[in-house]
């Protein structure tokens, strides 16, 4: 497996805000293809009109989402005039409720989406929607690029933090073209389960499999000393100096995470190395 399609999503005339820069880079990194989703959102919602709100106003609103979007578009083309990369940038325009189909469709097709993190300064709710979308509706895998990561030197060593879900393990097939290609990955477990399947050998059939698969792995067991799993795990990116982490998003619904926080959201906030999450 190797990606061989990348997929980043623009929503902000200001490329420079974007992951555009680490696309690019991958997609030299990995000899792959990249898309560009040049998107222009239209923040009008049916249902959502005041009293008095009339075409005009419609009319202007979906105006300026397409003037956003041919001004993203322009923007990408000058910038990757000067690249030997295979590429190709697509102008489009979306209400915010129709935002996730059109992401979706796109990364459907795509073998890693990379992206910025969706929340912080300069982060509007397009695009927490089309981060979302790429991991429920688009089943894709998705690289979270803080502000300030150089892509040329992640995935040297990488944590992946293993819990046994379904998406954590999805998370780790994704990543698996990355982890070959590590130095060293290290499987972080906060507080196994005392009668969970492997609770003699935590980490230790995961660790297996990645060795057959030519990946350099070894196994830390976390004490959850601080109060939330996503800072733990921060905590031992940092003390072993990683560059990257690979781990499940969501394993509880989106609704919960959003009301009473989560592992995902955390690290979405607070990471400042990159993550690639699977769902």
């Amino acid at each position: 497996m190797a990606y061989k399609t990348i997929l980043t999503i623009i929503t902000d005339t200001d490329i420079a805000v974007s992951a555009l820069e680490p696309a690019i880079t991958l997609a030299n990194r990995e000899s792959a293809h990249l898309d560009i989703l040049c998107l222009g959102v239209d923040r009008t919602q049916t249902g959502y009109y005041y009293a008095g709100t009339n075409a005009f106003i419609q009319q202007e609103t979906l105006h300026k989402a397409q003037e956003d979007s041919a001004a993203i578009e322009a923007a990408v083309k000058t910038r990757l005039g000067r690249e030997g990369i295979a590429w190709a940038a697509e102008a489009a325009v979306a209400q915010i409720a129709g935002l996730s189909h059109l992401v979706a469709q796109r990364a459907r097709y795509s073998d890693l989406v990379v992206m910025p993190r969706p929340y912080g300064e300069q982060r509007g709710i397009e695009d927490e929607a089309a981060t979302e979308a790429v991991l429920f509706d688009g089943h894709a895998p998705l690289l979270i690029m803080p502000e300030g990561a150089d892509a040329n030197v992640i995935g040297q060593k990488i944590v992946v933090a293993w819990n046994q879900s379904h998406e954590a393990m999805a998370a780790i097939k994704q990543a698996m073209p990355l982890m070959q290609a590590a130095e060293l990955v290290n499987i972080a477990i906060v507080d196994p389960p005392k009668h969970g399947a492997d609770r003699s050998d935590p980490g230790g059939a995961l660790s297996q499999m990645l060795s057959r698969h030519g990946v350099r792995a070894e196994i830390s067991v976390l004490a959850k000393t601080m109060p939330r799993i996503s800072d733990v795990l921060q905590r031992h990116v940092q003390d072993i100096e990683a560059d990257m982490m690979v781990m499940g998003a969501y394993g509880h619904s989106r609704f919960r995470e959003a009301i009473l926080g989560g592992a995902t959201r955390d690290m979405l906030e607070r990471t400042g190395v990159p993550i690639l999450m699977a769902h």
